[in-house]
């Protein structure tokens, strides 16, 4: 004990304190409640008991609960929708804009840190916004569309079922776009130019520059943008409490926000566990094959 204080005395070992008082932090905020839901979602717990930390142990009643209720695979449908189409579109256009802002025209750097203030701005926020552009006898992406002649009649955005989801997903993927952008931007800033430069030279026009430059050295940028996103995304909680509250008839319901609805609206808390878990476990994956990437590429 002596040694350990004389050496952070002598300024030495004091990083070690440092990255054990944030591990430390990680475990009480962030671990801790993991197990815990964990655990919940293998007891029978109510309103009585969720104060408890020891419970009737129900073994994976929950979770065959779960898919016996009618709504579970629609639900998960539209999770995969969501996220899929939310995450696919942020690169889309993130990559566009990205693609876009590294020409360095005058004012570039100005305008991009202008598209940063949709992703600063709180979810709900966010949301009320939308909820004027998508409202369905005055909003603004309605009055676009019909003087574009895309559309002839008012479509009602957030009470129709065929629509209601993709509100949402517009929404989001104005949300992230910024964030796509600003991170592409930056592995597109760590290509050396004089290999842009043999490229044109030997002929390759902008198209096989794109596919045998720049996708191929962005793979890990573009990896680390798709694992973000998707952990992003699975999160998004706030834009369908602000749009669509899940409806109707659950038709832009996901899981999340059914987790939140079978915890804190049906207090059927083991089961908004289970499904918190199983999105918890479905992250994980999708890092791991990340990580796993990423080491082929280096190694390669």
């Amino acid at each position: 004990m002596r040694r350990i204080m004389m050496s952070v005395v002598d300024g030495k070992g004091f990083d070690l304190i440092l990255v054990g008082a944030a591990l430390i932090f990680l475990f009480l905020f962030s671990g801790l409640p993991l197990l815990y839901n964990i655990l919940m979602s293998f007891q029978e717990v109510d309103m009585f008991s969720l104060g408890k930390f020891f419970r009737p142990f129900v073994g994976l009643d929950n979770y065959r609960a779960l898919l016996s209720q009618p709504a579970f695979w629609p639900i998960m449908w539209n999770t995969i929708v969501f996220v899929t189409c939310s995450i696919g579109g942020q690169f889309l256009v993130g990559f566009s804009l990205a693609l876009f802002f590294n020409l360095n025209f005058v004012g570039s750097t100005f305008i991009r840190g202008l598209f940063l203030v949709s992703w600063v701005m709180p979810g709900l926020v966010v949301g009320a916004i939308w909820n004027w552009i998508l409202a369905g006898d005055f909003g603004v992406l309605n009055y676009f569309l019909e003087n574009l002649g895309i559309i002839d009649e008012k479509i009602f955005w957030r009470s129709d079922i065929n629509y209601s989801l993709w509100a949402v997903i517009i929404t989001n993927i104005w949300l992230g776009t910024a964030f796509n952008m600003i991170l592409l931007s930056v592995g597109l800033a760590g290509i050396p130019e004089d290999v842009y430069e043999a490229a044109e030279l030997d002929g390759a026009n902008a198209i096989q520059r794109l596919w045998t430059i720049t996708l191929p050295m962005m793979r890990s940028t573009i990896g680390a943008v798709v694992s973000l996103g998707l952990i992003f995304t699975l999160q998004q909680f706030d834009l369908f409490a602000a749009i669509t509250s899940g409806g109707p008839a659950n038709s832009s319901n996901v899981a999340q926000y059914w987790a939140w609805e079978l915890s804190f609206r049906q207090y059927d808390f083991a089961k908004g566990a289970a499904i918190s878990t199983l999105m918890i476990f479905f992250v994980m994956f999708a890092a791991i094959v990340y990580v796993r990437s990423t080491k082929h590429e280096v190694r390669g």
